[in-house]
C-alpha cells in the first residue's frame, strides 16, 4: 500500500454538492483490479476513477492519460461524468496536455477527445449503436417503472460503451413522480434512462421535486437558464438505484433524439431533480455530425488516500 494523490469533484454543476460526485485516484499504477473495485465499493459513489499512463497503443494515438472507471459493482468501458471529472482533476493536479486546449483520454472504448465548447470542457460522444428494444423486455421495463405504454413516445436500446434502454415519455411530471421497482430492473439486468421534453416554465418543471430541489429552483440559474430535457437514470444492475447525472446516457440520448428529430442539435438537459440535485448537461452537434457533451466541474476534496 502507498499514499496516492486523490481528489473528489462534483460534475455537471457549477455549484458544489448539486451535481454528481466523482472520486479520482490520480496514481493508479500497481493497483490490481480487485483493489480498484474494493475502493470503488467503499466510496459508494456512482463512479470512482483511477488514472494511469497511456498504453503504447494509447500513446501512439496521442492519449494524455488512461483512466479506468468503476461503479460499486463493476468496471465500465466508458462513462461521461468520470470523463469530465477526471480531466478536471488531472489538469488541476498539474497535468499538461500534449496539445493546448485539447485532451485525449484512453479508456475501455478506446480514445475519447475532449475540447472546449462554449467555454466548458466537453467530450466527444463515442459512436452509438442503437436498435428497437425487444417488445417483451420493453413491456417488463415499463411495468418495473410503473409506466403505461401510451405514455411512451419512443424507445431505443442504446450502446456507446455502457448499455442503456432509452425511453422518451410525454410528461415531465410523470417522469419526476416515478418510483421504480429497482429489484425488478436488477433482475432484468437493464439500466434505464427516461427522458421527457420540458414544457412551460422552469417552476412547473420541478413542481414534483423534493424540498432541496424546490429550494434550488428559486435561484437565478434555473429561473433564467431553463433546460430543454429532464432526465432520470436507473442503474440497479451496477449497484446504483438512481444516478444523479449521467454523461454517457445523455450522450446516447442526444445522438438518438437529435437523429430522430425529437430534439434540436443544441440543447441542455437537467438531471438529478428528484434527488435534490441540479445537474446540467450541455449537448451540441457540430457540422461533421459529432455530438459533444459538456458541463461544469467543481473541486470539493483534495488530499491523499492510502491504497
Amino acid at each position: 500500500m502507498k499514499t496516492r494523490a486523490f481528489q473528489q469533484v462534483d460534475v455537471f454543476t457549477d455549484t458544489a454538492f448539486l451535481g454528481n460526485p466523482l472520486a479520482v485516484v490520480l496514481d493508479g499504477e500497481g493497483l490490481s483490479d480487485a483493489q480498484m473495485q474494493a475502493f470503488a465499493r467503499w466510496t459508494q459513489l456512482s463512479e470512482t476513477t483511477f488514472v494511469l499512463p497511456p498504453t503504447p497503443e494509447g500513446a501512439a494515438g496521442r492519449a494524455d492519460y488512461r483512466v479506468r472507471i468503476f461503479t460499486p459493482g463493476a468496471e465500465l468501458p466508458f462513462a461521461g461524468h468520470p470523463t469530465l471529472g477526471t480531466a478536471h482533476a488531472w489538469l488541476k493536479a498539474g497535468g499538461q496536455p500534449r496539445q493546448s486546449g485539447q485532451l485525449v483520454q484512453e479508456c475501455g472504448v478506446g480514445l475519447v477527445s475532449l475540447t472546449s465548447v462554449d467555454g466548458r470542457w466537453a467530450f466527444a460522444a463515442p459512436p452509438l449503436q442503437r436498435q428497437t428494444p425487444a417488445p417483451a423486455l420493453l413491456a417488463e421495463v415499463l411495468a418495473a417503472l410503473g409506466l403505461h405504454a401510451d405514455e411512451v413516445l419512443a424507445a431505443q436500446d442504446l450502446n456507446n460503451g455502457p448499455h442503456w434502454m432509452g425511453i422518451l415519455i410525454d410528461s415531465v411530471d410523470s417522469l419526476l413522480a416515478l418510483e421504480p421497482d429497482h429489484a425488478a430492473l436488477k433482475r432484468l439486468n437493464t439500466k434505464v434512462g427516461v427522458a421527457a421534453k420540458r414544457r412551460g416554465s422552469a417552476d412547473g418543471l420541478i413542481r414534483r421535486a423534493n424540498r432541496e430541489a424546490r429550494a434550488f429552483a428559486s435561484s437565478t440559474r434555473i429561473t433564467n437558464d431553463p433546460t430543454d430535457l429532464e432526465v432520470r437514470a436507473f442503474a440497479a444492475p451496477v449497484g446504483i438505484a438512481e444516478d444523479p447525472v449521467t454523461g454517457s446516457l445523455n450522450a446516447s440520448l442526444a445522438q438518438w433524439l437529435m437523429a430522430e428529430g425529437h430534439m434540436p442539435t443544441r440543447y441542455s438537459a437537467r438531471q438529478g431533480t428528484a434527488l435534490g440535485r441540479a445537474g446540467q448537461v450541455f449537448l451540441s452537434q457540430d457540422e461533421s455530425g459529432q455530438v459533444w457533451v459538456g458541463g461544469d466541474v467543481v473541486g470539493c476534496i483534495k488530499g491523499t488516500v492510502t491504497l
